[in-house]
């Protein structure tokens, strides 16, 4: 197929307020074109009732009827998600009709991975079909549903991307991987043929921005400056990274609340944020150890890149380079918003978006709805 415009949109788990809305070009095998990018901020009123969805979701954790908030703000989400994509489309020259299929991450609100005699679940507020009835354009949505209800880990999905992104670059001899830096980090293994290889390899920003939130402190250790003030507390890290989940064997995946900021309880201010900064680094450096080749350079993408603390500490932490996205070219902020264009094409077309050695599916597995 002839590539086409596709938007992909999405929102993290730790809630910094932003809808990230990025345009692709692509047949959802190879990346043709990056498109426009903006961040979309939420009101505050939407921001408030994801907390409150996000707090309910804990409560609830799959026992019995969903919280009533639920639906409050999947409407309201979506209602803002579709006008950030029709304002970022107008913004960039086209109409409606020049797009071919909207990708829809939707706002995680639960994820509980699968464990032996027990299928996970997992729980993305976004309504498709209201979004395909305001903008007019083909919607995929509910990306993770169908991989977990086979039995996979629902996540990471951007393992595609991540290699399509990869293979533009030349980057195929297995020396280079991709970080991703959300409120949980995951990684993404190729070796340039057939081994594709991904998982959550701990938390990343969320424990961070929790523990400095906790404080009164703000939303985030702004330019890892409390944590480059810091000392870590050694004899605690080496505990943490005594954690199994560290030691698991790949595919595995994480909620946003598996590790939480009670990891630095007892710690001043920065060298809670130096030790926390410190764990996620060597979690990083444990998983790849994991991998059947361990990568020389990371390529890093999300929020955290922008953190010097977290990118000093993982080459320190991880021994392995990071440089962030930009110094190959990439976006590091519309990287997760491109990967749900790029995997929107694939549910367009048919093709499997989550596999083994990603998710843990039995088999390669179509995944995604379709409001069209």
């Amino acid at each position: 197929m002839e590539p086409i415009w596709a938007v992909g949109l999405m929102t993290g788990t730790v809630l910094d307020g932003n809808i990230d809305v990025a345009l692709l070009r692509t047949d959802g095998e190879t990346v043709d074109e990056f498109g426009a990018y903006t961040l979309a901020p939420y009101p505050q009123s939407i921001r408030d009732t994801l907390q409150e969805a996000l707090s309910q979701a804990r409560q609830w954790n799959f026992a019995g009827a969903e919280p009533a908030i639920f639906a409050e703000a999947e409407d309201a989400l979506t209602r803002a998600q579709s006008a950030a994509v029709l304002d970022l489309v107008a913004e960039a020259g086209l109409r409606p009709e020049d797009i071919g299929i909207i990708g829809f991450h939707g706002q995680s609100v639960l994820h509980r991975a699968p464990q032996p005699g027990r299928i996970g679940a997992t729980r993305q507020l976004g309504n498709g079909a209201l979004m395909h009835e305001l903008t007019g354009i083909k919607v995929a949505y509910d990306f993770r549903s169908a991989d977990v209800r086979a039995g996979g880990q629902g996540a990471p999905l951007a393992a595609l991307y991540h290699q399509a992104l990869l293979r533009k670059i030349g980057a195929t001899d297995g020396k280079t991987a991709v970080l991703n830096l959300g409120g949980v980090a995951n990684v993404t293994f190729w070796d340039g043929a057939d081994t594709l290889i991904a998982f959550d390899t701990g938390p990343a920003n969320a424990p961070i921005n929790d523990f400095v939130k906790g404080l009164g402190m703000g939303d985030m250790d702004v330019d890892g400056a409390m944590a480059l003030r810091g000392t870590v507390d050694e004899e605690r890290l080496a505990r943490l990274l005594t954690h199994r989940y560290l030691s698991a064997p790949f595919p595995k995946s994480l909620d946003r609340f598996d590790f939480l900021s009670s990891m630095a309880d007892g710690l001043g201010a920065e060298d809670g944020a130096a030790t926390l900064t410190a764990f996620t680094t060597g979690a990083v450096g444990k998983a790849l150890d994991l991998l059947p080749q361990r990568p020389q350079r990371l390529i890093v993408s999300g929020g955290g890149r922008h953190n010097p603390a977290i990118m000093a500490m993982l080459d320190k932490r991880a021994r392995v380079e990071a440089v962030p996205a930009e110094a190959v070219g990439w976006r590091g902020d519309a990287v997760e918003a491109e990967c749900f264009a790029f995997l929107a094409v694939r549910v367009l077309r048919g093709l499997p978006i989550s596999f083994p050695t990603t998710t843990g599916a039995p088999h390669p597995l179509i995944g995604g709805v379709l409001a069209a």
